[in-house]
C-alpha cells in the first residue's frame, strides 16, 4: 500500500495539473470503489474550481471553491496520471508494469484551466482505494481523521509526546509506530527504517524508551530523528515506488534502491562494524526486516 512518502508524491505531481483549474466534468465510469462513491459526488464536482490540493496521513485532499474538500485514498494499487491534449499515454520510464488497461480508468477528471484542457485519471485495478468528500470545516471530525495522531514530519511529533504515548506500554515498539493514533500516516516500509536508523529492536517494549518518571530516553529523541529523516528521504526520492505506485509522469521513485533494511533479508547489515545479518520477522501479519545484531 502506498505510504506517506507516496502520497506527498502524488500530492505534489498533481498540483501543477489541478491547482486552480476548474472541473468541467467529473466523469465516474462505475458506481463504486472500495466503497460505493457519495451521493451526487459528480454533480458535486462537476462545475468546482479546485483551490489547492492538501494531505493528510495517507490521504490526498482535493479543496474546492465552495467549501468542500474531496478526499482519495490509493488503497492498494490506486494511481493518478495527468493527460493532455489528445495524448493518452502517460509519459515517463517504466520499470514496473503497471495497468494501461482503460477498464481500471475508474475516475476522470475533466479540467479547464491555463494550458489548456487536460485529464486527470484515477486507475485502479483492485479497487480498494476510495473517495469521499465532505465540507472543509468539517473535515477533522470525519471518521478517516478524527482519531489520527500527529504528521511524522510536524512540529507535534517530539520525544516529549511519544513518551507520554509509550509510558508503560509493553506493546512491541513497532506495533506502537504504526498505530495511526499515536502517528498518522507511518507505514511499515518506513517503520522499518526509521528503527534501523536508530538502532532500535522492533520487538522491545515500547515504554522501555521512557523513565520511570515519564521523561523520554535519549533513544526517543533519535527515534523521532530518525522518523523525521527517512520520511524526508523518501519524498525528496519520489517515494519508494514498491509494486503499483508510480509518480504522476509515469515514472517510478528510487528510494526503494536505497533501502537499508527493508526486503533485505539475508543481507548483510548496512551498519559499519556491525557485521549481523538483516532478518525477517511477522509481526501482526507484516513482515519487520531488522538486524538483530545491531538493533537493541
Amino acid at each position: 500500500m502506498p505510504e506517506l512518502p507516496e502520497v506527498e508524491t502524488v500530492k505534489r505531481g498533481l498540483t501543477p495539473a489541478m491547482e486552480g483549474a476548474r472541473v468541467a466534468r467529473l466523469e465516474l465510469r462505475r458506481s463504486d470503489l472500495r466503497f460505493p462513491f457519495p451521493d451526487a459526488l459528480a454533480e458535486r464536482v462537476s462545475g468546482r474550481t479546485i483551490i489547492g490540493l492538501g494531505r493528510r496521513a495517507k490521504y490526498l485532499l482535493v479543496d474546492l471553491d465552495d467549501g468542500n474538500t474531496l478526499i482519495s485514498h490509493l488503497g492498494m494499487s490506486g494511481s493518478f496520471r495527468v493527460e493532455e491534449g489528445a495524448a493518452s499515454e502517460t509519459p515517463g520510464e517504466f520499470h514496473h508494469a503497471r495497468s494501461k488497461d482503460e477498464k481500471h480508468d475508474h475516475v476522470v477528471f475533466h479540467l479547464e484551466g491555463q494550458g489548456g484542457p487536460r485529464r486527470v485519471v484515477y486507475n485502479d485495478p483492485r479497487r480498494f482505494g476510495f473517495m469521499d468528500i465532505v465540507g472543509r470545516a468539517d473535515l477533522g471530525a470525519h471518521p478517516f481523521f478524527r482519531d489520527l495522531g500527529p504528521e511524522p514530519t510536524g512540529n507535534e511529533l517530539g520525544a516529549a509526546y511519544l513518551a507520554e504515548r509509550f509510558r508503560d506500554k509493553a506493546q512491541p515498539l513497532k506495533s506502537a509506530l504504526l498505530d495511526q493514533k499515536n502517528i498518522a500516516g507511518l507505514g511499515n516500509i518506513y517503520v522499518c527504517e526509521a528503527l534501523w536508523r536508530s538502532h532500535l529492536s522492533p520487538i522491545r517494549a515500547a515504554g522501555t524508551l521512557v523513565t520511570a518518571g515519564g521523561k523520554p530516553k535519549e533513544k526517543l529523541a533519535l527515534l523521532v530523528a530518525s522518523i523525521r529523516d527517512v520520511i524526508a528521504d523518501a519524498i525528496a526520492a519520489g517515494g519508494s515506488s514498491l509494486r503499483d505506485h508510480i509518480q504522476t509522469d509515469g515514472s517510478l521513485g528510487y528510494f526503494q534502491h536505497s533501502f537499508s533494511v527493508y526486503d533485505r533479508e539475508g543481507q548483510a547489515c548496512g551498519t559499519p562494524g556491525c557485521g549481523g545479518t538483516v532478518a525477517r520477522i511477522v509481526q501482526a501479519g507484516r513482515s519487520t526486516f531488522y538486524c538483530a545484531a545491531c538493533q537493541k
